[in-house]
């Protein structure tokens, strides 16, 4: 059983797709935010950032995993479109400080409810829009086998004949 050195996930290249992809975000929820007009207390846009960053990461990955072909083609745009643009797009950040200016709106049982309503219902449709991402992105045609693409659901890469599915694939 041969084993391979840890590549460094730290690289230049990965840092700088992240952060590429991370300002695209970050310039989207912005431009969003600033399209949508306020409606009342509930910062609107930065749920609906929310809600499409989640679809859209479970989009990515159902779709990437089904993708086959090389892996550092994958890799690299997990890294750029879902850890950066994802990344950058949704804002949880934002999430509790809308929840805490909820909260203290008018310091009463309604700004409570409005802030438990707010960062429970943006968890749960998050949850829900991230499933829906996985279901639209389950329904492309999986590609090929390649030497690169483990069968589904194995979480293995690389697992080649005279390895079962599931041993760790001689690693």
């Amino acid at each position: 059983m041969t084993r391979t050195a840890p590549r460094p996930f730290l690289r230049p290249q990965s840092l700088g797709l992240v952060a590429l992809g991370g300002t695209l975000g970050a310039a989207a929820r912005e431009g969003l935010v600033l399209a949508m007009p306020d409606a009342g207390p509930v910062p609107w846009a930065v749920f609906l950032a929310n809600m499409a960053g989640a679809f859209l990461l479970g989009f990515l990955y159902e779709g990437l995993a089904r993708a086959g072909g090389p892996g550092t083609r994958r890799a690299r745009l997990r890294l750029l479109l879902g850890t950066g643009f994802c990344g950058g797009f949704t804002t949880y950040s934002t999430l509790a400080a809308g929840t805490a200016a909820l909260a203290g709106w008018g310091v009463t049982a309604t700004g409570l409810g409005w802030a438990a309503v707010y960062a429970l219902g943006t968890v749960l449709f998050g949850a829900l829009a991230t499933w829906c991402g996985i279901l639209a992105g389950s329904r492309q045609p999986p590609a090929a086998e390649t030497a690169d693409a483990a069968p589904r659901g194995t979480g293995l890469h690389g697992a080649g004949p005279g390895h079962a599915a599931g041993d760790g694939g001689g690693r």
